[in-house]
């Protein structure tokens, strides 16, 4: 049997963007989070034949459209990646709003504004659009907040580190430089992606973050290295790691929504501040703290991120059961 997936390809400040717009699983009419976990239990081959290679890479990102549940939002998005389901992406969805507008999949009820229903909860976003293109895409993200503070741990090749645990959407572990790490001078993206495989195996041992709201988001996955920016405009610098593999090439949403959220926490970035962030090959989101909110026991944030995206193709993608890579690979 041969299994036929339309997609649009884009990327988002540098980021790879896959968005099926056919040949999706048909999910029951139900909340985005359920319909996630259905998904994941028995449709995840679809994530893995169109996110690993060969048909994808090590840092593909994807999307899958579906009817909102919800009456107040114009559509709902599972979000597929190299590390999963994820409940969130700030880059997904800067790159879906854009292709999804653009290629006239989705018709928002209000004009340069969508709300689209994902497994973390609504996000609302507002976009520019000119001759039938969108310049920008600015998402209101899920609040997020600080989860815990200076969480100290062990890394293999590098030491003791000490690092905050932060909710962007996706629990992160937040580094800064400190005795052990001088920052991201210097380091290379396989020595990023190894501290960082060592870091998040270490903290598997001593923190369990679970989100209040929901006890299905859980865990830290992502990590986000933080130093001074090069580009005197920006408030700041990061490497997103997620996956096995993966450096996210902007700057990450939910990693940039995490990392006011630490800065906020902390009492370094007040509500109705800024924070331009700066990616690894120097792409730009602009991010917000728009106001404070409580999230179950925490004081958090609501954050907004300001970006763009650019479609690069269609893609008619072939998963046939007589090709022994029918569900893609990945080389540890």
């Amino acid at each position: 049997m041969r299994n036929s997936f339309f997609c649009i390809d884009a990327h988002t400040c540098g980021n790879p963007v896959r968005l099926v717009a056919g040949g999706g699983p048909l999910l029951p009419h139900l909340p985005m989070g359920e319909r996630r976990e259905l998904f994941v239990r028995d449709h995840d081959w679809v994530r893995k034949a169109l996110m690993f290679e060969p048909r994808g890479h090590d840092i593909m990102s994807g999307a899958i459209i579906y009817p909102a549940y919800r009456d107040d939002c114009d559509f709902a998005v599972l979000f597929i990646e190299v590390s999963g389901c994820l409940p969130m992406c700030g880059a997904g969805t800067i790159g879906v709003v854009t292709a999804a507008i653009e290629e006239g999949l989705v018709k928002p009820r209000t004009p340069g504004r969508i709300s689209i229903e994902t497994p973390a909860g609504r996000v609302d976003v507002a976009y520019e659009e000119k001759d039938g293109y969108v310049d920008a895409v600015r998402l209101y993200n899920v609040a997020s907040y600080l989860h815990e503070a200076d969480v100290a741990v062990d890394v293999p090749g590098m030491g003791r580190l000490v690092v905050d645990i932060s909710y962007g959407g996706n629990y992160y572990a937040v580094v800064e430089p400190q005795e052990n790490w001088a920052g991201l001078d210097g380091m290379t993206a396989a020595e990023v992606i190894g501290f960082s495989r060592g870091l998040r195996e270490a903290l598997a041992d001593v923190c369990d973050p679970v989100h209040p709201d929901d006890g299905r988001i859980r865990g830290v996955h992502h990590a986000i290295w933080c130093d001074r920016p090069v580009n005197d405009q920006s408030d700041g610098r990061c490497a997103v790691f997620y996956g096995d593999k993966a450096i996210d090439r902007s700057p990450g949403g939910t990693g940039t929504s995490a990392r006011m959220a630490q800065l906020h926490g902390k009492g370094r970035l007040a509500i109705g501040s800024s924070y331009r962030h700066e990616s690894l090959i120097g792409t730009v989101f602009q991010g917000k703290v728009e106001g404070d909110v409580d999230i179950g026991v925490y004081k958090g944030i609501l954050p907004s991120i300001g970006g763009w995206a650019r479609v690069v193709g269609h893609n008619t993608i072939f998963v046939d059961d007589r090709d022994p890579l029918a569900h893609g690979f990945q080389i540890r």
